[in-house]
């Protein structure tokens, strides 16, 4: 079996579950625990920040975030296809009372500065009050750029709002800018990302291959708040050192490690362009788009996207897909994502595959 389907679904490493097993507990809600406390300041040191949280998931830590940050009747201002707008339940508006304001992306997967700007409420009774803006990087396996980030941060704290990053997997674009401009140390291009920021989510079960878990990161007063919206949503664990040491793990060997996932979507991309123009069912149906990180994006024309769908799955090959409108007609946009279990072989199946259908 191949699959492609995310990066949530890989295994924790042999070396993985031996750090769980050693792991000293305590009672993380009396914070007691040393594992998640040492997990906590590991990654606020590593990024730039003053302080951590650990939490079930990235949808919790986001909505931790935005709760602590707003109040009833705020906004926060986010993307139209960004997590924290469109997939996770809109829990910001439902349990928050927060008012998202989205706006559209740029091609790039960035959001205008114009447009950010023009978004922000004036100080009226009649308006929700513009209370935060939310940047998430990588998006759809797209890199904001390092430029963009600290002018997005520097807009926030010109108009009197805070900003926040949706940083699922925000390591990914740290390797892939750090390998870009020949920085030695991802951990140190990740920590530029976050600067002038006043918290980062930051996923622990995407590349990184922990089983489970996500990060909080801001000051000491916000995670103090922040820790009593984790306990109202239900998020306290007690002896959860037994997670947070797969995380401090998957932070400690894993970070690096993301550039072969890097590699394998690369090869991935221009293996499947190649046996989709040698296909005659393929050719001049698909189109590939262009991959930075580890998510790669196939549309494919619905005259014979089932089909093709349907052999890859008899090949033992998993891969998610949703229909896609575009101007000229729908397609069927097929995403492929390599990680931690996915190796060459993986890889070289898939084009095999498609060359075979």
């Amino acid at each position: 079996m191949s699959d492609f389907r995310s990066d949530t679904v890989t295994q924790p490493t042999a070396a993985m579950r031996q750090a769980m097993m050693d792991a000293p507990l305590g009672d993380d809600v009396f914070g007691d625990d040393p594992t998640v406390n040492r997990l906590q300041e590991t990654a606020a040191a590593m990024l730039g920040f003053e302080a951590g949280l650990f939490a079930p998931s990235g949808t919790q830590t986001n909505l931790i975030a935005l709760m602590t940050h707003c109040q009833r009747g705020d906004e926060a201002i986010v993307g139209q296809q960004w997590h924290t707008y469109r997939w996770e339940a809109g829990g910001m508006a439902v349990l928050g009372s927060v008012q998202p304001q989205p706006l559209e992306h740029q091609p790039d997967g960035t959001i205008a500065l114009a447009d950010i700007e023009a978004a922000i409420k004036p100080d009226d009774p009649h308006f929700a009050r513009s209370r935060l803006v939310v940047v998430e990087n990588t998006t759809g396996g797209k890199v904001l750029p390092m430029q963009y980030m600290h002018d997005v941060a520097a807009l926030a704290k010109e108009k009197g709002l805070r900003a926040h990053i949706d940083g699922a997997r925000l390591f990914n674009a740290a390797v892939a800018l750090a390998e870009g401009s020949g920085a030695g140390d991802p951990a140190a291009t990740a920590r530029d990302l976050c600067a002038g920021f006043d918290s980062v989510s930051l996923c622990l079960s995407k590349g990184l291959g922990a089983p489970i878990g996500s990060l909080l990161l801001g000051s000491q007063e916000f995670i103090r708040q922040a820790r009593r919206v984790r306990k109202m949503l239900g998020g306290g664990m007690r002896q959860s050192g037994l997670l947070a040491a797969a995380g401090l793990h998957a932070l400690e060997h894993h970070v690096r490690r993301l550039r072969e996932d890097h590699a394998h979507a690369a090869l991935l991309a221009q293996g499947l362009a190649d046996a989709a123009e040698g296909n005659d069912k393929l050719k001049g149906r698909t189109v590939l788009h262009p991959v930075q990180t580890n998510i790669l994006f196939m549309d494919v024309d619905t005259s014979v996207a089932d089909a093709y769908l349907a052999f890859l799955a008899s090949q033992k090959i998993q891969v998610t897909s949703g229909i896609y409108k575009m101007k000229d007609g729908a397609m069927r946009r097929i995403r492929w994502v390599t990680h931690l279990d996915v190796g060459r072989g993986d890889v070289e199946r898939a084009i095999e595959a498609t060359r075979l259908f």
